[in-house]
């Protein structure tokens, strides 16, 4: 997949609006997991270099528009403060346009949560406009949501010149490899809870992979959806459902050693979502699929927040190839579903 990127031209003391995944852990009113930052620092060095004025948009959270009070825990001002040291600049809020927002510095502001307008899920063009109104052009930077059909992702670019941050490049480059040409045996291991958008995926890579391994809330849930007996198509693929411990909390060990077998055999593991409760300290399965993967020989990737946040407690993050920002759209690209926020970004 080809994409607009950035040149020197196209921004050079430009107004540049930024999408930016700003969608991060808190805990106890800071950041806890800067991952997702630090992946748009790039993107925004190069901006500043070549003199553009940066408005960095984004989302925080699941808030509903109609409770506006309840909403504050949702506020973007955690993640204003994590740019103020990052950056060591102080904010001061103010409007920008018709936004409520914060400046860091004449070049740089950071807009409230765009989702406590409904409009932002709905992709109103006019709502789509007005965010367009900020700058000259636009730069998507948020791989994470590009599966997203949003104000902020696709009706923005309906109205000045868009391009792909450093970033999302990456991203689809790292992914492109690994959906047209992969080094086979190819790998997928998915958990996680979310039955409803990995069950999809698991239909649409069966027949791509050599070997989906499943394991998370999802594997009781899939083995009664599919069966014993997954069936083929033109690519033989074989499907290994976890069984569960009696607490339903995690794999089990014999799972998650059936797992690591097959994993040793791979040249290109790819792990979406935790095999256990990993929040409530229910690390053993992830833990040792994990490890089989960073020791084995595979060119290994992993994506999702959740998972990579695992693989922080774990102390194994820096040892995977390669950790997508996205987890549902990383999934989602990988089974050959168009992004749409991909799409708007095409040469």
């Amino acid at each position: 997949m080809k994409l607009k990127g950035l040149i020197v031209e196209d921004v050079q003391n430009k107004r540049v609006l930024v999408r930016a995944d700003l969608d991060v852990p808190l805990k106890d009113g800071e950041v806890e997991d800067s991952a997702r930052l630090e992946a748009v620092i790039p993107t925004l060095e190069f901006l500043f270099k070549n003199n553009a004025k940066v408005v960095l948009i984004g989302h925080l959270g699941r808030p509903d528009p109609q409770l506006s009070k309840e909403n504050e825990k949702f506020s973007l001002e955690p993640v204003v403060k994590w740019f103020e040291k990052k950056l060591k600049v102080k904010s001061e809020k103010l409007k920008v346009g018709d936004f409520e927002g914060w400046k860091l510095n004449d070049n740089f502001s950071i807009l409230e949560n765009l989702r406590f307008y409904k409009e932002e899920k709905e992709n109103d063009l006019d709502f789509s406009k007005k965010l367009a109104s900020l700058a000259d052009c636009y730069v998507n930077d948020a791989f994470a949501v590009s599966h997203r059909a949003n104000s902020s992702i696709v009706g923005v670019c309906k109205f000045i010149p868009h391009f792909a941050g450093i970033r999302l490049q990456k991203e689809v480059e790292e992914l492109s490899i690994i959906l047209e040409k992969p080094v086979r045996p190819l790998v997928i291991v998915i958990g996680g809870v979310k039955i409803e958008t990995k069950l999809p995926v698991v239909k649409n890579m069966h027949g791509w992979a050599d070997y989906i391994l499943v394991g998370g809330k999802i594997a009781e849930q899939m083995k009664t959806l599919f069966g014993e007996q997954h069936q083929q198509t033109q690519r033989k693929s074989i499907l290994l459902v976890a069984d569960l411990t009696e607490d339903k909390n995690d794999i089990t060990e014999k799972s998650a050693e059936n797992f690591a077998e097959i994993i040793w055999t791979a040249k290109t593991v790819v792990w979406n979502g935790p095999l256990g409760f990993t929040e409530q300290g229910f690390n053993k399965g992830s833990e040792i699929v994990s490890k089989s993967i960073v020791d084995s020989d595979a060119y290994s990737v992993a994506g999702g927040g959740d998972t990579g946040a695992c693989l922080k407690k774990l102390g194994i993050y820096d040892k995977f190839s390669f950790v997508s920002m996205g987890g549902g759209a990383m999934l989602d690209f990988l089974s050959g579903q168009k992004l749409p926020g991909l799409e708007m970004l095409k040469k």
